[in-house]
């Protein structure tokens, strides 16, 4: 497989925000039969680290969907004000269909430019779950982040990452191919948008490169874990936080250089980690 790049399919030439617009009504039957999709996302937010059950915080997801992200940050942190945007209107409107506390609002918006919709910073922590890899301009998208941040806050990426290992590529071609697709075809009567993940996924970043992106848009202390089950080493939390501003005490260390390259990587972690170490906001 190494080597192998598939072809750009019809989303790619179309648009992904309108294939999930097409797809918005059974997206949630499919990805609520993934065991571990919303532990997943539940461990990301908690693996943030953000204090006092998000008191006083104000939070961003970007590429809310339906809203499984928001609802896994929100169980991180309750208390907090939560803003969470999707460029596909069809996705935010099943997840205004739900339950929220008046603490969450859902905003229409592109990704790769927030303050078109009036997202405008400073917010105490982002996440940004399976959605980087949608993205045209990623690198533009992450300085955006780091601009939203203030400083000390952290940014959690909930992503694929399959290219630095051969074993993960196949075991998420075999699933994709072997489960995902064909339930698809059964539940949604097409299969665009679930070739287009299992293509999106395998030309994505791998550990190293998209660490080094995030280096490179301004991010320190960046730490990487993997998930449990059988995502272990194909969804990963990318961690990272814009630095304390000059003359601020200095953040706890990341506990050792890993195999990413100047990067705290724990590729065999099953649980979280203690959270990334953030500067609680002013009084």
């Amino acid at each position: 497989m190494r080597g192998v790049t598939p072809k750009p399919g019809p989303i790619e030439r179309g648009g992904v925000a309108r294939s999930f617009d097409a797809h918005a009504r059974t997206y949630d039957k499919l990805v609520g039969s993934n065991p571990g999709y919303h532990e997943h996302l539940r461990l990301t937010t908690k693996r943030m680290g953000l204090p006092d059950r998000g008191a006083g915080l104000r939070l961003l997801d970007v590429g809310c969907g339906t809203g499984a992200s928001t609802a896994a940050l929100l169980d991180a942190a309750p208390l907090a004000e939560i803003t969470a945007v999707d460029a596909s209107p069809a996705m935010l409107a099943q997840a205004q269909r739900k339950t929220w506390p008046r603490t969450v609002r859902f905003v229409h918006g592109n990704a790769e430019n927030l303050a078109m919709s009036g997202i405008v910073g400073p917010y105490d922590g982002i996440l940004a779950a399976y959605v980087l890899r949608n993205l045209l301009h990623q690198d533009a998208a992450l300085r955006q982040f780091h601009r939203l941040l203030r400083p000390g806050a952290p940014l959690a990426i909930h992503e694929y990452s399959v290219r630095d290992s051969l074993r993960s590529r196949i075991v998420w071609t075999a699933v994709c191919w072997g489960v995902i697709i064909p339930m698809a075809r059964i539940r949604a009567g097409s299969t665009d948008l679930y070739r287009y993940l299992w293509r999106s996924a395998l030309q994505f970043d791998g550990i190293g490169q998209l660490s080094r992106r995030l280096t490179s848009a301004g991010f320190e202390d960046i730490r990487v874990q993997t998930v449990p089950g059988w995502q272990q080493h194909i969804v990963h939390t990318f961690l990272g936080r814009r630095p304390p501003d000059p003359g601020a005490a200095p953040a706890a260390p990341a506990a050792e250089v890993g195999a990413g390259g100047g990067v705290d990587v724990d590729p065999e972690a099953a649980t979280p980690a203690e959270g990334i170490d953030v500067t609680k906001p002013p009084a």
